[in-house]
């Protein structure tokens, strides 16, 4: 099953991307409006609104939902005196955020098997000499995702389009917002820790972005006392006041901050309120990536806007066969509670900064790949807007 539906999206994306070449906007102008909407939501910026928009990933009839949330200020992070306080939450500190564009819903399969398609796409033009990666177009360079080894583990919940993608890791999600922002020139992107929890509470100070009940979280969330233990299609359940869907439960979402287990006493010590760079913690191991959010797996309390927890690739990867294991894939649980959502900053991020948020950072994770790459185990070509024009030259 899986294979024909990476078979069927492979054979969409190369009959109409070749066709599909895409006008694209100046950053800035998708999503973005001179006059006031007349309805909400919006967001006032300098000379405009930024308003809703629908993203046609090229080539595709795979569209992704982003949602204007406000800039502003939050405490981010759980006080000692909460009932559910835990010790890497705090110290509580003041970061600011700037306006962004949000996923509406986590990434779904239905966007993710898009860009798993590329391994064989890659391939191709690979074999042809159609796309090398030189010296020259080497900062343009993006990672297919590998064939996975036990799809029944991945997929054992299904792979509707509707349900949110799992199993990848922090470094395959984030070659798939390069991808994405290479295909498009927009800068799409993980949510620094910060920005996630700004999004989750959508303005409030609460345990939960809906209050302290946490009775009421069966209005807004998939989690272990009502999800059958199994995740649900995106959407099912109320939104937060910004209007993003399952932002507590369902499945995890990745940042893109190393986890540390004593919180946020590092930042305490910066002038406050902090910017979203000053607030990131740059991930230098492996694993132990930020993980928010809880799933359908968890507890109420694992759920809560303040609530992390760190990856741990090696348990994650424990019935991983191959050697070196997957930089792409995990294939042990709780991964199949772990996905991620996208981000767009209204202000772009600075190209060296950039490259942080999309390209490998760490010296192990490196070198699996390539040891991947030198096998013929993986496949790296560089990705921009004129990629159609090698697609229609495949033999």
């Amino acid at each position: 099953m899986r294979l024909a539906c990476c078979i069927l999206s492979a054979a969409i994306f190369f009959a109409n991307f070749a066709a599909s070449l895409l006008a694209e906007s100046p950053l800035k102008e998708l999503g973005f409006s001179t006059e006031k909407p007349s309805t909400k939501p919006f967001v006032a910026v300098d000379g405009g609104y930024m308003i809703p928009y629908t993203l046609r990933v090229p080539g595709s009839a795979v569209d992704i939902e982003m949602i204007p949330v406000r800039g502003g200020s939050f405490r981010m992070g759980s006080s000692e005196d909460s009932a559910e306080h835990e010790e890497d939450e705090g110290p509580v500190v003041e970061v600011k955020v700037g306006p962004m564009w949000v996923a509406k819903y986590e990434t779904t399969w239905g966007q993710y098997r898009l860009y798993m398609s590329m391994y064989k796409l890659f391939k191709d033009l690979e074999s042809q000499g159609l796309r090398k990666l030189t010296d020259n177009n080497s900062v343009d360079a993006v990672t297919a995702p590998t064939e996975l080894y036990d799809p029944t583990f991945t997929f054992e919940f299904g792979q509707d389009d509707n349900l949110p993608a799992v199993t990848m890791t922090q470094f395959a999600a984030k070659q798939y917002t390069k991808w994405l922002s290479k295909l498009t020139g927009h800068q799409y992107r993980l949510p620094s820790e910060a920005e996630w929890e700004y999004a989750c509470r959508a303005g409030t100070s609460t345990a939960y972005g809906f209050g302290d009940d946490p009775s009421q979280l069966e209005e807004y969330a998939w989690y272990y006392d009502n999800a059958d233990e199994l995740p649900h299609l995106v959407g099912q359940k109320q939104p937060n006041a910004f209007g993003l869907y399952d932002m507590h439960g369902n499945v995890m979402e990745m940042a893109i901050d190393g986890y540390t287990e004593d919180g946020y006493g590092s930042l305490a010590e910066k002038t406050q309120p902090m910017s979203i760079l000053q607030s990131i913690h740059w991930a230098e191991e492996a694993d132990n990536r930020v993980v928010r959010g809880g799933s359908f797996q968890d507890d109420p309390e694992a759920l809560r806007s303040a609530a992390r927890i760190g990856s741990a690739d090696r348990e994650w990867k424990e019935q991983d066969p191959n050697v070196p294991l997957s930089p792409w894939w995990f294939t042990d649980d709780p991964s199949r509670g772990v996905g991620f959502r996208i981000f767009r900053s209204y202000d772009s991020v600075d190209e060296d900064t950039i490259k942080k948020f999309w390209d490998v950072d760490n010296e192990d994770i490196a070198f699996d790949i390539e040891m991947r790459l030198s096998e013929g185990r993986g496949t790296q070509l560089p990705v921009d807007q004129t990629l159609s024009e090698d697609i229609k030259n495949i033999k």
